[in-house]
């Protein structure tokens, strides 16, 4: 990967990083997040309840349905903490904006940070049914980011795909933070048809039909169209079934380059991945293998064999 570490900044939860700002006085931290992706990005700390001004330790708070209204409480005070939650979300995530986020990682079950399925309290029992309030605000002005919640990157594979779409969007960002050229889309798009079509076909599609006719349209146009569907279209978790077709799609470009052993073994091995018997990494290391043997120029500029840094292992788990 040729990304400068430095260079691609992610928010996150103050206390996924070990800072003791919970309102218990400790932290949550993560060790995939310190110890693994913290050597590939900056990152760009938030604990929202100790910047509105709540201190360590506190009072801890919730959401309380009020109404056709969602609060932000302290219950055994009774202080409602709302109002200055919401001023300081949307003051916040100016700042952040300026910063030039690439993705952000939020603490689950958080009344402020919470992206989804956050307690909501009211008559009765409480609903999993709220989104925090910070969270709420930062998805609201960001909705192509790529979120997640801590919690849900226990997942390999909704891991694998925040990274993917971390690095995705950081490229993106290189893209159009310059003068793009049409030409420097073409070849952006064209980079990407194997890793979109794991994800989402259909995407790839649309985005091909905008590509070909960006000419005729203006440049912001074009680019918060693209933008908004490239990233959609890679939030859909690429499946099994379509790794499987896009690596029997590779193995069209080795006819004329391999010999029947060595194809026969590449076909094994995608098929083995398809039952589930090795993790994608095995087949995708043998692709990567025969593309440097034999120079195969497209496939070396598919972004869908490298999309994120090795080191990290996302592939030996999916």
């Amino acid at each position: 990967m040729s990304e400068d570490p430095g260079s691609i900044r992610i928010g996150v939860s103050s206390c996924l990083l070990g800072c003791k700002v919970r309102f218990d006085g400790g932290h949550k931290k993560d060790d995939f997040l310190v110890g693994t992706f913290g050597r590939w990005v900056e990152w760009v700390p938030v604990c929202p309840e100790v910047e509105v001004g709540m201190g360590t330790p506190r009072e801890s708070v919730r959401l309380l349905r009020d109404g056709d209204e969602i609060r932000m409480v302290a219950p055994k005070s009774g202080k409602d903490w709302t109002d200055a939650m919401n001023r300081y979300a949307v003051r916040r995530v100016e700042e952040l904006a300026a910063t030039r986020l690439c993705g952000c990682v939020l603490k689950k079950d958080s009344p402020s940070c919470g992206m989804e399925r956050v307690k909501v309290y009211g008559t009765g029992m409480p609903t999993k049914s709220g989104t925090g309030v910070f969270a709420r605000a930062l998805l609201v002005r960001f909705p192509n980011l790529p979120v997640e919640e801590e919690g849900r990157l226990c997942d390999p594979r909704l891991r694998d795909n925040f990274v993917e779409r971390v690095f995705a969007y950081h490229r993106l960002r290189q893209l159009f933070d310059g003068r793009w050229t049409l030409g420097g889309l073409v070849a952006f798009h064209t980079a990407r048809k194997l890793q979109l079509m794991a994800h989402a076909p259909k995407a790839y599609e649309t985005l091909g039909k905008l590509v070909a006719g960006a000419k005729a349209m203006p440049r912001d146009e074009v680019q918060t169209r693209y933008e908004d569907a490239f990233m959609q279209g890679l939030k859909t978790i690429a499946t099994v079934r379509r790794n499987t077709n896009v690596l029997q799609h590779i193995l069209g470009y080795f006819k004329r380059l391999v010999d029947d052993d060595a194809r026969a073994e590449l076909l094994a091995l995608i098929e083995d991945y398809h039952l589930g018997l090795v993790p994608l990494v095995v087949p995708i290391t043998l692709v990567r293998h025969y593309v440097r043997l034999h120079g195969v120029r497209y496939l070396a500029g598919q972004t869908y064999l490298d999309p994120h840094p090795k080191e990290v292992m996302l592939r030996n788990h999916v």
